[in-house]
Formats: structure tokens, sequence, C-alpha cells
């Protein structure tokens, strides 16, 4: 089976605290996961872990069947972390961000092509900043600035795209934005996980809902229902460490690209 994403026993420890505990998940090409769970859950530590960004304590995590430490073909993922990280000196545009994504189909001795400006041009178009782009990043809001970073991934045209809680602190119009990017990956074939508190406006695009508690895997399967709505009809698997899950505070780790 091709798998995009195989961790199996994945454990994350800090501090000797256990972040993540057995963690067992496969995800497949063209499904599009949710990644949910209370603030601490342990979601983001999950996807970090996958990328191997955050390294495992304990059990194993295969990107394309290679462990991260060994993958080569990075032009394959689009990592969105959750917020831009904007530092002194020169204010980078808009656009010199965006086209940053393309740097991993980009040899060291090839120039900017026509088909990177026209990958840019694209990414910039579907997140609504075309106007925006040669903008100083920093003068943009926060739903803007996370715009940005998605655009970026787009730019690198990936196979999958992984996404740390795209919507998170981000407008209304942002979120919609986004949903309507993600049915255009979705008619494309892509693969997308992406860490969420919440669903909203990108319920319809979800494929399949993994719901972290305490570092283990409570449920895999049909998105969770929002509190107060009805259980739509469908199946649903409970994942066998639900009863196991351990509750209590644990850190969400949070790091910068």
């Amino acid at each position: 089976m091709n798998t995009v994403f195989q961790m199996t026993g994945g454990q994350v420890t800090l501090d000797r605290r256990p972040i993540l505990r057995g963690v067992d998940l496969t995800v497949c090409p063209g499904e599009v996961v949710a990644i949910m769970g209370a603030n601490g859950s342990g979601k983001s530590t999950l996807v970090r872990a996958l990328l191997g960004l955050t390294p495992l304590s304990g059990g194993q995590t295969l990107l394309y069947g290679v462990p991260p430490g060994r993958f080569r073909d990075w032009r394959r993922i689009g990592y969105v972390p959750q917020r831009l990280a904007v530092g002194g000196g020169v204010p980078a545009t808009v656009r010199e961000i965006v086209a940053s994504g393309r740097i991993a189909r980009q040899s060291r001795l090839r120039r900017t092509s026509k088909e990177d400006h026209a990958a840019v041009a694209r990414a910039l178009a579907a997140v609504d900043l075309t106007e925006r782009a040669g903008d100083p990043v920093q003068s943009l809001s926060g739903g803007q600035q996370q715009r940005v970073l998605i655009a970026r991934a787009l730019a690198g045209e990936p196979d999958t795209f992984v996404m740390d809680e795209p919507t998170a602190g981000v407008d209304a119009d942002s979120q919609r934005l986004l949903a309507g990017t993600l049915t255009t990956l979705v008619r494309e074939g892509r693969t997308v996980v992406l860490v969420a508190h919440e669903l909203g406006p990108l319920e319809p695009v979800i494929s399949r809902g993994v719901v972290v508690r305490a570092g283990r895997i409570e449920h895999d399967g049909r998105p969770p229902q929002p509190e107060g709505e009805c259980a739509k009809p469908g199946h649903e698997h409970v994942h066998p460490h639900a009863e196991e899950a351990v509750t209590g505070p644990l850190t969400d780790l949070r790091v910068k690209p």
C-alpha cells in the first residue's frame, strides 16, 4: 500500500513529559485529514513528528516510505506553519515570501524561470493577494499573513500539504477562502493533513477526522460533529486507545518555520 505518512508506536517526550503516547497513524494519497483536539492535546506535535521536525523518543515514522532523516524529495511536501516568522532587517515583500516556496524545485545553477513566475502568480491569485504582492509582509493582517504562508506552499506545487492550524485567529473571509482552496486541491487529488481546533467552513472538504486526546488517538474516522448537532449516518471508528486516554495538561510545542 502506498502511503504518504505512516507512524507506528510514535512517542514524543519533552523534559520527561510524554507528549505523544504510542500513536499509530497512516495517511494515504488523496486523503484530506483533519487532526483535531483541545489545546495541549499533542495534535501540532503529531504533525511535526510526521515531518521529522520533532524527533521521536520511540516508535517510527515514514514519509513516502522513507524515514524523515533520509527523505530528500521535499518538493513533494508543502508545509504551512502556524504563523509567519517576521524578523528584523530588510522587510520581505509578499511576492518574495511566496516565491521562496519554489526553492525546493530549483537547482543552484538555474535562474528563476517562466514556470516559477507563473506558479507564484497562480498562488497569489488563489489566496486573493495579487494586489498586495509588492507590499511588505509586515503590513498585512494576521489572516493575510496566513494566506501568504498558504500561497508559499501552493507555489511549490507539492503532492501533499501539511497545515498547522491554518484557521487559528483568522477572519471568516480568510477561512472561506481556505475552504475554496482546499476544494481545488481535493479535485486535483492532492493529499492534505491539517491541524484544526474546529472545522467550520472546512468541514465539507474533510474526508477523515483524527481526534487526539492527551497524546493518544481517541477517534479516527468520520469527522466528529460539533456539539449540539445530530450525528450524521455513516461509519465511525473509535481508536482502540480511546479508553486508555490519559487526561491532564500536556505541552503543545510551538516552533517557527
